[in-house]
């Protein structure tokens, strides 16, 4: 046995071990998709109308600085950067890749990178790519960050998610972006779960609360509720210029296809149409608050389409998840290193298409499970 297969075994050992899922048949409470237009065939007919409409290639052909840009692309990016409010946009192949190349390059050693402690993974890998010396504070702790602030000398970039995908909380922006102006702090913000779902159009929270000019750069990442792929970086046209100079995810990588850039075309098509969506979405979340406030076990106190109930170590989060996998209910388990130990949790999202049935079934199915356990 090799170092890497004993390392495995010792995952395993620890119930730490991941595999690749294909879920049975059941009620989804575990994908990102929340308006359901993965799913939708009226997003798929606008995908299929722009691809038709300028005969495009199957792929890019290269990366953005070789043969992959084209008058297409920088159309489609001028018209994300019109619909949120910004200079300019640019479009990378995924929000992993968007979140490691933007941070990786403003991460320079003249500058401090300022982090909630509650970011997500592809943020801190890019900070770790850059040499940046780097603070963490509180998670959504405004005072915080305002005392972190007050003693760091030269640049400061803040970096917060808009909403946090494990906790399902929302970031207090206003004071944030007030905080981040006071001490001359440059505000980066990971929209990835709020585009589509807040806003007055989907647009995400730093538009719907009108802070747009105090936030530098917004990720708009398209692989959870647009339930398609990518993600733009939208910002001032320098920082587009920047990005390709120095953001190796982009400069390295093969740009997105053609096909891509038609699908979040798309998506920008049918995004001011989807109030009925949010407001269904908006009523389920209601209805869950309402039962998780009568249920028992420790509940983080989420806003959002994105709740979890804690569940202490691996082992006894795993087996929750698969008892209401035998119900054909799907919620699945996150685990150490994903979350500190004893924060293990069944996440459960919710989505438009969801009912008030599935949700009433979800509570019973959990209050039977954790009673036995």
């Amino acid at each position: 046995m090799n170092i890497y297969q004993k390392a495995l075994a010792e995952r395993k050992r620890l119930h730490l071990k991941r595999h690749l899922p294909i879920l049975p048949e059941g009620i989804d409470f575990f994908s990102n998709d929340y308006l359901g237009l993965a799913r939708s065939s009226k997003l798929e007919q606008k995908i299929a109308e722009e691809a038709a409409n300028f005969s495009l290639t199957n792929g890019a052909t290269g990366s953005r600085l070789l043969s992959g840009n084209s008058w297409y692309a920088e159309n489609i990016e001028a018209q994300v950067a019109e619909y949120h409010n910004s200079e300019a946009a640019l479009i990378y192949p995924s929000g992993y890749t968007a979140n490691l190349g933007l941070i990786s390059c403003l991460a320079t050693k003249e500058v401090t990178m300022v982090m909630d402690e509650l970011l997500h993974a592809s943020l801190i890998d890019g900070s770790r790519l850059g040499k940046a010396p780097k603070v963490i504070f509180k998670h959504n702790d405004v005072d915080d960050l305002a005392k972190h602030l007050e003693k760091i000398q030269g640049e400061k970039l803040v970096v917060v998610e808009s909403v946090y995908s494990m906790d399902g909380d929302l970031c207090p922006i206003t004071e944030v972006a007030q905080i981040c102006k006071d001490h001359q702090a440059m505000l980066i913000v990971d929209e990835a779960h709020a585009i589509g779902v807040f806003g007055k159009n989907g647009e995400g929270l730093v538009q719907g609360a009108k802070l747009e000019d105090q936030v530098m750069a917004r990720i708009i990442t398209y692989g959870k509720a647009p339930g398609i792929h990518g993600a733009a970086v939208v910002g001032p046209n320098w920082l587009k210029d920047y990005q390709a100079n120095f953001s190796r995810s982009l400069i390295f990588s093969t740009a997105p296809s053609p096909h891509q850039f038609a699908s979040i075309a798309g998506f920008y098509q049918i995004l001011p149409e989807l109030e009925e969506e949010r407001q269904d979405l908006k009523a389920l979340v209601k209805h869950f608050i309402a039962k998780r406030e009568k249920h028992q076990g420790v509940w983080l106190p989420s806003p959002s389409h994105i709740q979890s109930i804690i569940v202490p170590g691996n082992e006894k989060v795993v087996a929750l998840a698969e008892q209401l996998q035998k119900v054909k209910i799907n919620a699945l388990p996150i685990r150490k290193p994903s979350v500190k130990e004893d924060q293990e949790r069944i996440r459960i999202c919710l989505h438009s298409f969801n009912t008030k049935e599935e949700i009433d079934l979800l509570f019973e199915k959990m209050e039977h499970s954790i009673s036995q356990s």
